[in-house]
């Protein structure tokens, strides 16, 4: 299947590593231009060592309105337009302490609304704009990251469902990507597996699947949804999580 993503212009947050390193090397596997950033100045550069010439990073915090404006403006600059972001940075923030609270507002629901509201006049310009948000399993079902976490990702998928409304006159389409266990080294689950063992097992094997999931296959569903592939598809919640999860959809 041809996705018609050669020469798209397309900007993703947290790409430096995990699902959205992922994401930006689906992208460019494509043919697409891609611009991406994350908080670290050192990941970033280790990152666009390994991408190539046709991606550039940028260190962004994206809590930070004013620099999440002025990256996208430049990215826009660079690449001669937007045409697919992908919203993708999570501060992965638990319990209950209020500052707890405020950095996940910050990071997962605000990172994303500022990063969507920079790029809003590029995407009216583009004849494919597309918004893929991602969220999670635990914006769906209450689990053990159920607070602030998983508060935070399903006030992304109303999010995301809104914006597939407002925006749809402008040929805009916005869905929403919800994985559910993701499995890598550096990543939430490569650390319960190091220093909680037996967490770890007992979440392996909630997985009908047997596993977890990769970031690659969460990639894979993303870019999908970006593409022309999916060019009907719009204000969809796709899960992504190997039968995690037990409600039924209508």
């Amino acid at each position: 299947m041809d996705l018609n993503l050669k020469d798209r212009r397309v900007l993703v947050s947290g790409g430096s590593r995990g699902i959205g390193r992922a994401i930006v090397e689906c992208f460019l596997a494509e043919g697409a231009q891609v611009e991406f950033c994350a908080r670290s100045t050192e990941g970033v550069q280790q990152a666009q060592q390994a991408f190539g010439p046709r991606a550039t990073g940028t260190a962004v915090d994206v809590t930070s309105s004013g620099q999440m404006q002025e990256w996208v403006a430049a990215a826009a600059s660079r690449l001669g337009g937007v045409d697919i972001i992908i919203p993708n940075v999570s501060a992965l923030a638990a319990g209950g302490d209020p500052e707890v609270w405020r950095k996940a507002f910050d990071t997962d629901l605000m990172g994303t609304v500022s990063m969507v509201q920079a790029a809003l006049p590029w995407l009216k310009k583009s004849a494919s704009a597309s918004v893929v948000l991602i969220s999670s399993v635990a914006g769906r079902e209450v689990d053990m990251f159920a607070e602030p976490y998983g508060v935070m990702k399903a006030a992304l998928i109303h999010y995301g469902k809104t914006l597939s409304e407002r925006h749809a006159v402008d040929g805009i389409r916005v869905n929403t990507v919800s994985p559910g266990n993701v499995y890598f080294s550096d990543g939430v689950w490569g650390d319960i597996e190091r220093n909680q063992p037996e967490l770890f097992a007992k979440c392996l094997a909630s997985n009908p699947l047997g596993r977890m999931a990769t970031p690659q296959e969460v990639a894979n569903a993303t870019v999908f949804l970006a593409s022309d592939a999916a060019s009907f598809t719009t204000g969809t919640n796709l899960l992504v999580d190997g039968g995690l999860t037990k409600g039924v959809q209508f």
